[in-house]
C-alpha cells in the first residue's frame, strides 16, 4: 500500500494491539491508508481485530486494558502535516477526536443515553465550539435534516426508545457529522436492522461522502454492501491483513484463500437448491502465538498441496506481498 501517497489523510504504521489480559494480541502489525474522498471497507469474521483496530486509530480503548499500543497512526491535519495520535498529548488528542475523526459506533440503542434526549445529545459536540444556545438548537435541526428524520423541530425532544432502530443509527450519524470530521469511522453501522433499513443507511453515508468529500472507513460482514459502496478492501483475519486491493481487483481477481471462501460463502440467487458453503473451524484464539499461516488449519489450498510446501506454511508466518498493482496478499502460495 501507498503510505507516501499525497492524497493519503490517514496513514497506519505497524499498529500493534496487546491486551494485559494473557497478552492478547488483538491486532499484529497491521498497515494501511486512507485516502481523502475514499471509503475503505474492513472486513472478516468476528474476532478478527476489526474494531479494535479502527478504536486504536484515536487511542478510544481503554489503556489500562493494554500492554502494548505500539506503531504509528498518522492523522492529516493540515495541508502539510500530520499527527501521530499514539504519541500526543491529551489536548492534541481531543483536537483529533473534536474535528478529524468521529465514529458511528455498532448497535444505536446501547451507544445513545437512554435518559436524555436526542437534541441535547447531539448539541454536547457542538457545544465545545458553539455557546450560543439558539444557534446550537439550528444546527442540531439541520443535522437531523441531513441524515433526513421527518419533523426533526419535534425529534429533538424524543428519548432514544421512542425511536425506530433506523431513525437511531439516523441520530448516530448526525452526531457523528456534528463535528465535521474529516474521517467517519463506521462500525458496523447496519447490525441489528432490516434489509430496507440498512439500504437507506448505506445511501445516506454515500450521499454524505458525495456532499462533503468525506473520507469513510467502514467495518462490516455485509460483502454486498462492500461491493456496491466501498473503494478499497482490507480483509483480517487473526489480528492481520492477509488481503488489500481495490474492490474491483478483489472481487474479480481474489488470492489469498480465506477472501475466496469467505466470497464462496455468499447465498447467491439463482443457483437453485444448494447447500451453503462454510468456512470449516473458528479464528484461532489471539492467546496462540505462532510463527505459522494462522489459516492454515481452515485452508483449502493447505489440503490439497504436497507435503513439502505444507511445510512453508507450518515453519513460517507468510508476509503482506504486492501481488500486483496496489494488491497486496499475505499467502506463500498467492
Amino acid at each position: 500500500m501507498n503510505l507516501s501517497g499525497k492524497d493519503n489523510i490517514l496513514k497506519v504504521k505497524n499498529l500493534s494491539v496487546i491486551f494485559k489480559d494473557n497478552n492478547n494480541v488483538a491486532v499484529n502489525d497491521v498497515s494501511f491508508a486512507l485516502k481523502k474522498g475514499e471509503v475503505l471497507a474492513i472486513v472478516g469474521e468476528s474476532g478478527c481485530g476489526k474494531s479494535v483496530t479502527c478504536l486504536s486509530l484515536v487511542k478510544l480503548i481503554d489503556q489500562n486494558s493494554i500492554s502494548e499500543l505500539s506503531g504509528e497512526v498518522l492523522i492529516k491535519i493540515d495541508n502539510n502535516n500530520f499527527i501521530d495520535t499514539l504519541v500526543a498529548t491529551k489536548k492534541e488528542l481531543r483536537d483529533v477526536r473534536n474535528s478529524k475523526v468521529s465514529y458511528i459506533f455498532q448497535e444505536a440503542a446501547t451507544s445513545l443515553n437512554p435518559v436524555f434526549k436526542i437534541g441535547d445529545q447531539i448539541a454536547e459536540a457542538l457545544k465545545i465550539t458553539n455557546k450560543n444556545h439558539s444557534i446550537i438548537e439550528e444546527e442540531v435541526i439541520r443535522l437531523l435534516n441531513i441524515v433526513k428524520i421527518p419533523e426533526p423541530d419535534k425529534k429533538i425532544y424524543c428519548y432514544p426508545h421512542e425511536l425506530s432502530g433506523g431513525m437511531q443509527q439516523r441520530v448516530m450519524i448526525a452526531m457523528a457529522l456534528a463535528s465535521k470530521p474529516d474521517i467517519l469511522v463506521a462500525d458496523e453501522p447496519t447490525t441489528a436492522l432490516d434489509v430496507t433499513i440498512q439500504s437507506q443507511i448505506i445511501n445516506l453515508l454515500k450521499d454524505i461522502k458525495k456532499n462533503h468529500n468525506m473520507s469513510i472507513l467502514i467495518v462490516t460482514h455485509n460483502l454486498g454492501l462492500v461491493v456496491d459502496f466501498a473503494d478499497r478492501v482490507l480483509v483480517m483475519y487473526a489480528g492481520e491483513i492477509v488481503e488489500n486491493a481495490s474492490v474491483v481487483e478483489l472481487f474479480n481477481n481474489p488470492l489469498h484463500p480465506y477472501t475466496k471462501s469467505l466470497l464462496n460463502a455468499v447465498p447467491r440467487l439463482g443457483r437453485g437448491k444448494v447447500a451453503l458453503k462454510t468456512i470449516p473451524g473458528v479464528v484461532p484464539s489471539i492467546l496462540i502465538k505462532e510463527n505459522k499461516c494462522s489459516f492454515r488449519k481452515r485452508c483449502e489450498l493447505y489440503n490439497t498441496i504436497n507435503i513439502a510446501n505444507r511445510l512453508k506454511c507450518n515453519s513460517r508466518k507468510p508476509s503482506l506481498n504486492e501481488n500486483s498493482e496496489e494488491h497486496y496478499v499475505r499467502c506463500h502460495f498467492a
